[in-house]
């Protein structure tokens, strides 16, 4: 899994641009899918901290604040739960807004997939 996860930040990262994509500070409606496959939904609000760097706030059921860096068309978060987990999200900024990601949490197996669409 962690093979997986480290080759899809790659794949992401190899396909950034020069130029920095354009996400917006703001609240986003999440849409994913857990580890197990069930579906899940809530908000996310990202802050602007610098030209590349923010902060992230998931409710989607449960709590979870991170730290978050664009970098061409890609965009990654890592976060920690209220209850002590930490995740890792890369996501890549489509055209429309939108990010698209897959995601993972340390010492569980699998990769969930979450879509944050601007509100």
């Amino acid at each position: 899994m962690k093979k997986l996860i480290f080759a899809c930040l790659a794949a992401t990262l190899g396909m950034a641009s020069v130029a920095q994509a354009d996400v917006a500070a703001g609240t986003y409606s999440v849409e994913g899918t857990n580890l197990d496959g069930s579906s899940y939904g809530g908000t996310a609000t990202i802050t602007l901290s610098s030209d590349t760097t923010c902060h992230i706030h998931w409710s989607t059921g449960s709590e979870s604040d991170g730290i978050c860096m664009l970098y061409g068309n890609a965009f990654a978060a890592g976060y920690v739960f209220k209850t002590g987990g930490v995740g890792l999200v890369v996501y890549e900024v489509m055209d429309d807004g939108s990010l698209e990601g897959v995601w993972t949490i340390d010492g569980e197996s699998g990769a969930g997939t979450e879509i944050l669409t601007p509100q």
